[in-house]
């Protein structure tokens, strides 16, 4: 497979300090991606460089082809991006904030079909402060895909979310991927990471520190003789509550 995303020494600074430190990666067109590390690695701020949100200090971002530097207007045309505090208007419902969007994009997207597709088709008269936080996430990802991206970013879909939440952001991520869209995401979620994404960037300090499919990450920390204690279960605590309180969405 081609790539869709090339970064290149990526750099950022904040005066004296450099949250991020010549970052380099490609990101396969179809794949799901993920940016793993804890707070303040530079996940964040990496991701919002390429999607044009934050000027590149140094270094290059190339979306389709596109230098994000040079061209940010037509990296914006190909990239739909899900942030952790999404805003929307108040009092207009679900469907009339798709259909405003539908109009500035000036795409052809069924707004009716989309909500569907984010199980939130019951909820399309609703305004958005009636929505439950898993709810309030599918939308704002139902609203990053109404330009019909090529790449579509997430920044921890899934923080804060139950269970059942969780497990139903995980098919619709799946749902995505299979329509040949691009998924660059990041969690602080081990299990979601190694569940959805066929490869993964561990961050520190600013810095890529490993990069590779998930087996093989671990396959490689077991090669050095690394062992835990453990009892091998075929099922987990979460695997219980699910099956006692169903998989139905409760939002």
């Amino acid at each position: 497979m081609s790539n869709i995303v090339e970064v290149r020494d990526l750099t950022k600074r904040y005066g004296k300090k450099t949250t991020v430190h010549g970052v380099s990666f490609a990101v396969k067109k179809g794949e799901v991606f993920g940016i793993l590390g804890p707070n303040g690695a530079g996940k964040t701020t990496t991701l919002e460089m390429i999607e044009t949100l934050r000027s590149i200090d140094e270094g290059s971002a190339v979306v389709d082809e596109i230098n994000v530097a040079e061209d940010p207007k037509a990296v914006r045309k190909v990239i739909g991006v899900q942030t952790q505090s999404s805003a929307f208007y108040d009092k207009v419902s679900l469907r009339e904030q798709l259909q405003l969007l539908v109009s500035i994009y000036g795409t052809d997207t069924d707004v009716d079909e989309l909500l569907v597709d984010v199980d939130l088709n019951e909820k399309s008269k609703e305004y958005p402060e009636k929505l439950s936080g898993g709810q309030k996430q599918r939308f704002s990802i139902a609203s990053a895909l109404v330009n019909q991206p090529k790449v579509l970013f997430l920044d921890e879909p899934t923080t804060g979310l139950d269970p059942q939440a969780r497990r139903n952001m995980w098919d619709l991520i799946e749902k995505i991927k299979a329509r040949g869209i691009t998924v660059i995401l990041t969690t602080h979620y081990m299990e979601e990471a190694q569940v959805l994404c066929d490869r993964v960037a561990i961050m520190d300090s600013g810095k890529i520190i490993a990069l590779d499919v998930p087996k093989k990450l671990i396959q490689n920390l077991l090669d050095t003789g690394f062992k835990k204690k453990q009892e091998v279960m075929l099922a987990d605590l979460e695997d219980v509550f699910i099956n006692l309180t169903g998989k139905a969405l409760r939002d």
